[in-house]
């Protein structure tokens, strides 16, 4: 598990079981200056790919953290049906109050891992 900190707010969030998850785990803790897209996301390029997997997922929920490509860090604080094909990171744990922590522009995300 790993924590997701957004002002003063905090998420727990489970993380995959996949090599992407670790990878990403790897690199914590690390601050992220999050772009906002489409009313519905929070996205980040790294400066280096992860190991990736993308695959179809058909449907995002709120809280679904994901990759896509190798390098684009992406948290959802909306859930809608998507063409797009992904790997999964993890998944905030409780995503209620998620949008409004992550506000309508660009924010920092913080992102630990749990102690």
């Amino acid at each position: 598990m790993i924590t997701i900190q957004i002002g003063e707010r905090t998420f727990p969030a489970v993380l995959e079981d996949n090599d992407t998850a670790r990878a990403f785990a790897a690199l914590l803790p690390m601050t992220l200056d999050m772009t906002e897209l489409n009313g519905n996301e929070k996205y980040h390029y790294l400066m280096s790919d992860l190991p990736n997997a993308p695959e179809p997922v058909g449907h995002v929920e709120a809280g679904d953290l994901m990759l896509f490509g190798g390098r684009c860090v992406v948290l959802f604080y909306e859930g809608f049906d998507t063409p797009y094909t992904y790997t999964r990171i993890g998944r905030v744990a409780d995503a209620a109050g998620l949008r409004e922590a992550l506000g309508a522009g660009n924010v920092q995300v913080q992102y630990r891992p749990m102690i």
